[in-house]
Protein backbone atom coordinates (compact mmCIF):
# COMPACT_ATOMS: atom_id res chain seq x y z
CA UNK A 1 0.00 0.00 0.00
CA UNK A 2 1.12 3.58 -0.75
CA UNK A 3 0.40 6.05 1.50
CA UNK A 4 -0.32 10.05 -0.29
CA UNK A 5 0.46 12.17 2.21
CA UNK A 6 -3.19 13.45 1.83
CA UNK A 7 -5.09 13.38 5.29
CA UNK A 8 -9.02 14.27 5.53
CA UNK A 9 -11.07 14.56 8.23
CA UNK A 10 -14.50 13.25 9.00
CA UNK A 11 -17.49 15.77 9.13
CA UNK A 12 -20.51 15.91 11.35
CA UNK A 13 -22.02 13.30 9.58
CA UNK A 14 -18.74 10.94 9.01
CA UNK A 15 -18.34 11.71 5.36
CA UNK A 16 -14.98 12.07 4.02
CA UNK A 17 -14.12 13.83 0.77
CA UNK A 18 -12.02 11.91 -1.82
CA UNK A 19 -9.21 15.12 -2.77
CA UNK A 20 -9.30 15.95 -6.25
CA UNK A 21 -6.24 14.74 -7.23
CA UNK A 22 -6.91 11.28 -6.67
CA UNK A 23 -10.47 11.35 -8.24
CA UNK A 24 -8.38 12.51 -11.74
CA UNK A 25 -5.74 10.05 -11.51
CA UNK A 26 -8.66 7.07 -10.47
CA UNK A 27 -11.45 8.58 -12.99
CA UNK A 28 -13.51 9.06 -10.15
CA UNK A 29 -16.28 10.88 -10.79
CA UNK A 30 -20.06 12.06 -9.09
CA UNK A 31 -22.37 9.41 -8.59
CA UNK A 32 -19.83 6.58 -9.11
CA UNK A 33 -20.20 3.99 -7.32
CA UNK A 34 -17.52 2.99 -4.65
CA UNK A 35 -17.66 -0.33 -2.88
CA UNK A 36 -16.86 -0.22 1.15
CA UNK A 37 -14.61 -3.12 2.54
CA UNK A 38 -13.09 -3.72 5.65
CA UNK A 39 -9.13 -5.56 5.36
CA UNK A 40 -8.02 -6.26 9.22
CA UNK A 41 -7.51 -2.41 10.13
CA UNK A 42 -8.02 -0.82 7.15
CA UNK A 43 -10.98 -0.06 5.40
CA UNK A 44 -10.80 -0.04 1.60
CA UNK A 45 -12.70 1.75 -1.50
CA UNK A 46 -12.65 0.32 -4.90
CA UNK A 47 -14.55 1.06 -7.66
CA UNK A 48 -18.25 -1.05 -7.93
CA UNK A 49 -18.46 -3.43 -10.42
CA UNK A 50 -21.54 -5.21 -10.69
CA UNK A 51 -21.30 -8.97 -10.53
CA UNK A 52 -23.16 -11.79 -12.67
CA UNK A 53 -26.23 -12.46 -10.93
CA UNK A 54 -25.89 -16.29 -11.04
CA UNK A 55 -22.16 -16.59 -10.50
CA UNK A 56 -20.90 -13.33 -9.01
CA UNK A 57 -18.13 -12.98 -12.24
CA UNK A 58 -17.52 -9.25 -13.33
CA UNK A 59 -16.18 -10.19 -16.63
CA UNK A 60 -17.97 -9.98 -19.67
CA UNK A 61 -21.08 -8.97 -18.18
CA UNK A 62 -24.15 -6.93 -19.82
CA UNK A 63 -27.41 -5.88 -18.39
CA UNK A 64 -30.56 -7.75 -18.89
CA UNK A 65 -34.16 -6.31 -17.30
CA UNK A 66 -32.04 -4.95 -14.84
CA UNK A 67 -30.11 -7.50 -13.84
CA UNK A 68 -26.03 -8.17 -14.94
CA UNK A 69 -25.44 -11.59 -16.44
CA UNK A 70 -21.90 -12.90 -17.98
CA UNK A 71 -21.45 -14.62 -20.86
CA UNK A 72 -21.18 -18.19 -19.69
CA UNK A 73 -24.21 -17.93 -17.84
CA UNK A 74 -26.12 -16.26 -20.74
CA UNK A 75 -24.95 -19.54 -22.45
CA UNK A 76 -25.99 -22.04 -19.70
CA UNK A 77 -29.56 -20.48 -19.62
CA UNK A 78 -29.76 -20.54 -24.01
CA UNK A 79 -28.94 -24.35 -23.48
CA UNK A 80 -31.79 -24.54 -20.93
CA UNK A 81 -34.12 -23.09 -22.75
CA UNK A 82 -33.17 -24.82 -26.02
CA UNK A 83 -33.06 -28.43 -23.97
CA UNK A 84 -37.02 -27.43 -22.30
CA UNK A 85 -38.34 -26.65 -25.61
Amino acid sequence: MVSTGLVRRLDQLGRVVLPMELRRIWDIRPKDALEIYVDQDRIVLKRYEPGCVFCNTVDNTFRFKGHHICSSCKEELQKAVLQKA
